[in-house]
């Protein structure tokens, strides 16, 4: 039985890379995959975050995946907590082909390709399962392929889970207790205008500021995933979690175009096979430290869930800057994104 399970494991693997090549993410690729023809390779893989974080324990698995489906040749080093510089400025060494890969948030590459702006959009994904039904289909592929003009390639979308508000002062339990609290927000207008079409004070910070501001009470409160209260022990300057899921947070696995340019068609079907497999690790556990993070701050704080009728509420206030942002984004892309999430939400 696990020996069946195994086998189509792989061929659901080696039918995912297909499609993707298929729809232009990345190049053509020889499947199934043979160590026989790879080089000896080193890659440095960049993340902000350390060990601990799903998307950084992810990260260690992709790289023992690529070594032992090389055969011991393509190596990859994660370096954690930003060591390799920013993220923005990670990017710009990846397409100088200086850093040959990095996983952080795809907000980020907004500045890029603005169509990415569109994965912010409050309230779009309901469920982890329909995110991943769009992310990993046709609209998810062709926003990826977007970067290879930009000088850099998609492996796979991952995640950092979904965020929910935690405050200091006084627990939000209606949309209205939102009003006139000072909620650190990341340095961008979306998030800005969604805390302040909420009656909210936006106050942006960089996350490495945030404790200090919550402990100082610079700020009342913020938005953030449980894994990241967790370890960024937000927990010991913040009392109340309201559980609203109002955006859900994907990450990227990306390469330098440079350096996967120049990669043989086996090194490249070794590579995408090793970074579809860490996906679904790297989302397992993603689930798995979520739930142990909720578990772990229910010991800590007041955690309630935000009722249906006031999350219906969140929808109405912050409905319109849908429209304002797909503007700016891609109409056209945020059209197809609403398309096929409501296709996911409908399937079986």
């Amino acid at each position: 039985m696990k020996t069946d399970q195994s086998s189509r494991g792989a061929q659901s693997v080696r039918r995912a890379v297909a499609a993707m090549v298929s729809l232009g993410l990345l190049a053509a690729v020889s499947l199934p995959a043979s160590a026989a023809d790879a080089q000896n390779r080193n890659f440095k893989v960049s993340i902000a975050v350390n060990a601990g974080t799903a998307h950084y324990d992810g990260g260690v698995k992709f790289c023992e995946l690529l070594e032992k489906k090389s055969g011991g040749k393509m190596k990859a080093k994660m370096y954690g907590g930003s060591a390799l510089g920013k993220d923005t400025a990670v990017v710009s060494s990846m397409q100088g082909g200086v850093i040959e890969m990095g996983i952080m948030n795809a907000n980020l590459l907004t500045g890029l390709v603005k169509d990415f702006g569109v994965l912010d959009f409050p309230f779009a994904f309901a469920n982890e399962k329909i995110a991943y039904k769009v992310l990993d289909g046709e609209w998810g592929t062709k926003l990826a392929a977007k970067l290879q003009e930009k000088g850099l390639v998609g492996l796979g979308w991952w995640e950092m889970g979904y965020l929910n508000y935690h405050t200091g002062k006084k627990p939000i339990q209606k949309v209205e207790d939102i009003a006139g609290q000072k909620i650190r927000v990341t340095e961008t207008p979306l998030q800005i205008d969604f805390q302040t079409a909420l009656g909210a004070n936006p106050v942006p910070l960089p996350f490495v500021e945030v404790y200090t501001a919550l402990e100082q009470h610079t700020v009342d409160g913020g938005n953030q995933t449980f894994i990241n209260l967790q370890q960024s022990k937000f927990y010991e300057v913040q009392k109340y979690v309201t559980v609203t899921n109002h955006m859900y947070n994907p990450q990227i696995l990306l390469m330098s175009k440079k350096v996967y340019d120049k990669l043989s068609a086996d090194e490249k079907a070794i590579l995408n096979e090793a970074a579809l497999e860490a996906r679904d690790y790297q989302r397992q556990l993603s689930q798995k430290y979520g739930a142990e993070a909720l578990a772990f701050l229910k010991t800590k704080m007041t955690v309630n869930v935000m009722p249906p009728e006031e999350i219906a509420k969140m929808k109405d206030k912050t409905r319109p800057l849908i429209d304002k942002y797909a503007k700016q984004y891609g109409e056209q892309t945020a059209k197809e994104m609403f398309a096929e999430i409501d296709k996911a939400a409908k399937a079986k």
